[in-house]
């Protein structure tokens, strides 16, 4: 610990660093390939939404000793033409929800569900989700996203700059994306727990972010008075100075989410902790590698096209070029000392001797 300290306090200073805006390009095409797998696993796979969205009836049986896939051959076979989904809860209980059915059908299959896995019917919970439900969160989570988008654009285009707000908004819809493709590649079922999970890792997106624009914004103050660093350096100096920090809160953020996840939901069997706990572990993840890979490499591009900021990195530029020359002058008169000193050609005149004592000079005493 005390060395990752001694790194974070090296990196602030700039003592050390990585070149995160010189590899802009490498970062881009990453973040643009992992894009492209999301879409197209969007488009093919689809998402598996839940019976909140599509409506439908959902069982909870009692303790069974009737596998998963089992259960769900049996539901599908109670209510044929339907597609049937069964989570494993606490204590060997199933969760058994089939889409599509209405309250006429529900009873019979009720019934059916109970003597396949030899419970009794009276143990047998049925729920009754209507699809307008759905579509009124659905539509309100469109809307809290809209209006979200749109005053955090406000906000850091006036906290900060219209530069920075764009590069904030493309990271944002950069972890969306990706969070929206892993839930369709994993399969994953949609709930109102997921929209919930999409709309708090905007926030925890926007966190690193706000953190290296607001030390970027710091740094670059009266950026075009000196000659020392472009625009380009100042913001990779932001980035390392505030990587420790990132990978701290990020980490912090991520261990409570992952035992929600992989304890919570893969080892305990609570399925329903799913729904909210893959969006945030992804979204956490992405946010983290947006904010340093993506969005602030992204306002140095903007930037740099900016008259200012050109004539900037040719005064530097010219500068570091005569400092060279100097530099490289003055290595070859040090290594060539007799270079600046006339030569000397033919007898020199000796110095004379008076009365042989050596004085060049003076009367006898």
């Amino acid at each position: 610990m005390s060395k990752l300290g001694n790194l974070g306090a090296r990196l602030y200073r700039g003592e050390v660093g990585y070149d995160f805006i010189g590899k802009r390009k490498i970062w881009y095409g990453i973040s643009i390939l992992i894009t492209i797998t999301a879409i197209v696993g969007l488009a093919v796979r689809g998402l598996n939404m839940g019976i909140e969205f599509s409506g439908g009836a959902v069982f909870t049986t009692p303790k069974t000793s009737v596998s998963t896939t089992e259960a769900q051959h049996h539901a599908e076979s109670a209510a044929p033409g339907h597609q049937a989904m069964v989570q494993q809860l606490g204590g060997g209980a199933l969760r058994i929800q089939i889409s599509g059915l209405d309250t006429k059908q529900s009873l019979p299959v009720q019934e059916e569900i109970a003597k396949d896995l030899k419970v009794p019917v009276k143990d047998v919970n049925t729920q009754l989700v209507g699809p307008s439900w759905g579509e009124q969160i659905a539509d309100k989570a469109w809307l809290g996203l809209g209006i979200f988008m749109v005053l955090v654009v406000l906000y850091l285009a006036v906290a900060f700059e219209w530069r920075m707000a764009v590069a904030a908004l493309v990271a944002l819809i950069h972890d969306l994306t990706i969070t929206v493709g892993v839930y369709a590649l994993v399969g994953f079922e949609v709930t109102p727990g997921t929209v919930i999970g999409l709309l708090t890792i905007l926030g925890y997106s926007l966190y690193d972010t706000v953190v290296v624009f607001d030390s970027l914004k710091e740094a670059s103050k009266d950026i075009t008075k000196q000659t020392r660093f472009t625009y380009s350096e100042i913001a990779n100096r932001s980035i390392n100075g505030t990587l420790v920090r990132s990978i701290n809160t990020t980490v912090v953020a991520l261990l409570p989410v992952a035992g929600l996840l992989f304890v919570g939901g893969g080892v305990l069997g609570a399925g329903m902790l799913n729904d909210i706990s893959l969006a945030l572990f992804v979204g956490l993840a992405a946010g983290a590698y947006s904010s340093i890979f993506i969005a602030t490499p992204l306002v140095a591009d903007l930037k740099n096209s900016e008259p200012q900021m050109k004539a900037l990195a040719k005064r530097v530029a010219a500068k570091r070029a005569s400092a060279a020359a100097k530099e490289a002058a003055r290595q070859e008169d040090a290594d060539d000392p007799e270079d600046g000193a006339a030569a000397v050609v033919g007898p020199q005149p000796a110095a004379r001797d008076r009365g042989g004592r050596g004085r060049p000079s003076g009367r006898r005493r």
